[in-house]
């Protein structure tokens, strides 16, 4: 009964001799705040000292970092018989023309290429392109050599090779994969110019068919797509940056006063993942809706190149580069790829991806200079191989 009356009972008032009712916080004054506030104080005094040396290493580091240019200069004499391409550094040890040499500086004098001395000042390290009279970096083609099976390449600069070796160019690596066989003899021609894009890529295709090919290949970059007015307006600074328009002429990081070398460093930085973005987005665009009128313009300039090849009894291949970006993970641009893809089975026009030939490695092992991610020599010969057997089947015809 005790227990009974017990249990309907209200909750009592606990006993305040037993639990007294302790503040939520230490009286205002307390010996506790003054050296919790002292204890805060130094926290944030070392915050702050420690911040102030970083910045101050910072400056000093960054003071040592030259300024390079964010482009490769490209002198030529006027005629564009002769050019170079000069960059700042050697990292690779691949160029193999050091214009501060007394001997190559009088060589190209000599030839009248322009611009020498600000390369032997900004730019030292370069390669050497010789032009046809066509302007191609290619031997003057003549006439078909009986027997002979004739390939011509057609592209912008990653099919002319910025920045890597003439017998290096996957034009020429294409080449020397189709005569390994012994099984015929092969030409291959490179008329990649850099710079071009459509409509240019289909005027240079109307004057390759008066050399008679078996077989053009286009080496497609992904920003050769022509632009809509409108699109092109939009999009006008990053448009020009794309396609070689307009070029940054140096990183000012090493030339700032001091104390402004760290805040011009991590802007930098900052500006680089935003125009990274950017770029993915505009060559989304570039093949979707909001280029509607150019994409579907493209795709009539290739079908006109597929049919014209096709009436003469040769062949047309579309070989679509990716942009050497993320290629280690999931590589961003699939969706376009897969976009040509598309459209060339819909009109029948062979195709074939180059991604799964460089994916999986580092994008910056594939670049000419870490300021110039155009495909090096190592790309060059990768692509070239993989072409090998699919334009061979082409020509035999073998191809499903």
């Amino acid at each position: 009964m005790l227990v009974a009356r017990t249990a309907t009972l209200a909750p009592t008032q606990p006993d305040r001799r037993e639990s007294p009712v302790r503040p939520l916080a230490p009286p205002t004054g307390s010996g506790r705040t003054r050296k919790g506030r002292r204890a805060t104080i130094r926290e944030w005094g070392l915050c702050a000292g420690s911040a102030v040396v970083v910045f101050l290493g910072a400056e000093v580091v960054l003071g040592f970092v030259p300024a390079v240019p964010q482009r490769v200069l490209t002198p030529s004499d006027r005629r564009l018989t002769v050019s170079l391409d000069c960059y700042p550094t050697n990292p690779r040890g691949y160029f193999d023309v050091d214009v501060r040499d007394p001997a190559a500086r009088r060589r190209f004098d000599e030839l009248r290429v322009r611009r020498i001395g600000e390369c032997a000042e900004r730019a030292p390290h370069a390669i050497e392109l010789r032009y046809n009279s066509l302007q191609f970096r290619e031997r003057e083609p003549g006439p078909r050599r009986p027997g002979v099976r004739r390939v011509i390449v057609l592209g912008d600069s990653f099919t002319e090779g910025q920045g890597v070796k003439e017998a290096d160019v996957y034009p020429r690596a294409l080449e020397r994969a189709l005569n390994a066989q012994g099984v015929g003899d092969w030409e291959v021609l490179n008329f990649g110019h850099r710079g071009a894009d459509f409509p240019v890529l289909r005027e240079t295709f109307d004057r390759i068919l008066e050399l008679d090919p078996d077989v053009v290949v286009y080496g497609m970059m992904l920003n050769d797509c022509e632009q809509a007015p409108g699109f092109r307006a939009r999009h006008r600074r990053l448009s020009d940056r794309l396609t070689g328009r307009s070029r940054q002429e140096r990183d000012p990081t090493g030339d700032q006063a001091f104390g402004l070398r760290t805040a011009t460093f991590v802007r930098h930085r900052l500006e680089r993942l935003s125009t990274h973005r950017e770029t993915l987005a505009w060559y989304r665009e570039l093949y979707a809706e909001p280029n509607h009128e150019g994409w579907t313009r493209t795709q009539e300039h290739l079908r006109r190149m597929h049919r014209g090849m096709g009436a003469r009894g040769g062949q047309f291949l579309l070989a679509t580069w990716p942009v050497l970006t993320d290629l280690e993970d999931d590589y961003p641009l699939r969706g376009v790829h897969e976009a040509i893809g598309r459209f060339c089975h819909r009109a029948g026009i062979p195709w074939l991806d180059l991604l799964p030939a460089l994916e999986g490695r580092p994008a910056r092992d594939l670049w000419v200079h870490p300021l110039d991610a155009h495909p090096n020599h190592v790309a060059h010969g990768l692509v070239g191989r993989r072409l090998s057997p699919v334009v061979r089947e082409l020509v035999e015809g073998r191809r499903s």
